[in-house]
This record gives C-alpha cells, structure tokens and sequence, in this order.
C-alpha cells in the first residue's frame, strides 16, 4: 500500500499541504476532496481511473494524512474552505469538477458559497451539509476530547481501528484498514486525532445550509445505501435543496463508498 504517495507540497494559510495530480495536465481538471478522518488515500482507485480522461487533484487536508500536524493548528471547516481555496488558485485549475467525501463536502460548498470558489460540475459524496451532523463517538469525543487524549497509545489505536472500520459496510481489507489508520498513531497523530474532533463545529455547515439554494453548476449526490455515519435520509433532503441536483443511491456500500463499492461511484461520477 506503500504506492501511494502525495509528492508536491503547499504551504497554505493552516500548515503545510501534500498533495498531487495524476494525468495530462491539459486535460479537464477534477479534484478529489476526502474526509474525516481519512485522507486522499480512499480516492487512489477513482483517482487513477478518472486520470485516464481527466487531469485529477488530490490533497491532503492540514491535519490529515501527510499533510501538517501540529499543535495549535486550525483544522476546521472554516479553516479548510480557506485553504482549498488557495490551493485552487494555486493550482490555476479553472473551474474543475469537484468531487468531495463527507466533511470534504462542507469544504467544497464553503469555499463555493463563501469564498467564490467557482466548479464546472459538483459531485458530493456522503457529505457532511447539514445539521444535525456527527456520529455519537463522534460528538463524545468532541464534548471530552482533552480526555480522549491522554489514552495510553494501545487502547487509542483500537479505539480508531474500530471507529474506521464503522465506516465500511462490507468491511475494510486489513492491508486498507493499517493505511487508514496508521496517521493517527505515535504522539503527532494521536493528538491530530482528537484535535480535529475538537474542532469540528456544526456552525460551519449552518453557515451555508440555508444558502444551497445558490448553487447553480451541476450536482450530483451519492450515497452509500447502508451509511451508518449519516443516514440516507440526509441525502433526500439535501438533493432538495439544491436546485437541479440528483440523487445516486450506492447499494452495498456504507459511508466510505471509495473503498466499498469504487467501480459503482466511478460510473456515477463519469454519468
């Protein structure tokens, strides 16, 4: 799993960013914006197989993956929806087609919405977009998360284990599942964890909700039928907030639709 490398980096507004791009630079560009707490990683299979007709960016987000850890560091939302900003001038992409997972999803529409981020095209994918929003776990270790912290490092690394593989409905292959959750261990990662936890604030999706509305490029909405993270029912809702937008339920998949059923998103998003 060791083939998967973000080579470039930029230094944004909340830290140091990895990221990278597959295929022909003169070829319409797409983005792939991951989640939490995953990284660019969960798009390698899409990414690869859209770099065949597409000039594809990934990136992972500060605080993620192999992107910058660090003590202070803002990684909200609203500090995410600033970054993807200047990584999409940075860049100088156009207007690409966005493609974003979960809390990807709320830094796609911010950076759209608030900061005149302008897409050809906008697929979300499970996205993180509107209140209320976060798994139980989640909300626990929000409201505790300078407790969660000082875990011994074994019963943390089962408690992320265990939490990741929720995200799957079929189940993670082992090799995928370490991949996943190997940025979250030692010291560095360990803190990152509940430090992005920590700041995952609901005001940064009610912010925007109301302003769905306002979307006029086309759009695109995935589900995994069998999300257990955020239910199908928030999928419906938010395909009728946005003017035009259609829904694209993904059977046997659960929130983490890259890794459960890739062949059934890719077509969706070359539809």
């Amino acid at each position: 799993m060791s083939d998967w490398q973000l080579t470039r980096t930029f230094r944004s507004s909340s830290g140091e960013v990895r990221w990278d791009s597959l295929g022909d630079r003169g070829r319409d560009p797409v983005v792939l914006l991951h989640g939490t707490p995953f990284s660019s990683y969960v798009w390698r299979a899409v990414a690869r197989a859209l770099s065949r007709r597409h000039h594809v960016f990934v990136w992972d987000m500060p605080g993620y993956g192999a992107s910058e850890k660090s003590a202070g560091q803002d990684v909200s939302l609203a500090a995410q929806g600033r970054v993807f900003t200047e990584l999409l001038a940075h860049w100088e992409a156009g207007e690409p087609r966005v493609v974003a997972h979960d809390f990807g999803g709320a830094v796609a529409l911010r950076a759209h919405l608030l900061h005149g981020a302008r897409y050809h095209s906008l697929a979300l994918v499970d996205p993180v977009a509107l209140a209320p929003w976060g798994t139980p776990f989640f909300r626990l270790v929000g409201k505790n998360s300078e407790v969660f912290d000082q875990l011994p490092p074994a019963l943390h690394r089962a408690l992320v284990r265990e939490y990741v593989s929720s995200a799957s409905s079929p189940g993670l292959h082992p090799a995928v599942h370490d991949r996943l959750v190997e940025p979250w261990l030692g010291d560095t990662g360990q803190a990152a964890f509940y430090r992005q936890i920590a700041q995952a604030d609901q005001r940064h999706t009610d912010e925007v909700q109301d302003r769905y509305g306002e979307i006029t490029v086309p759009t695109l909405v995935c589900w995994g039928e069998d999300d257990t993270w955020i239910p199908v029912d928030k999928g419906r809702e938010l395909v009728a907030r946005i003017p035009g937008a259609r829904l694209e339920l993904i059977p046997g998949a659960g929130h983490l639709v890259q890794e459960d059923a890739p062949a059934a998103l890719l077509a969706a998003l070359l539809d």
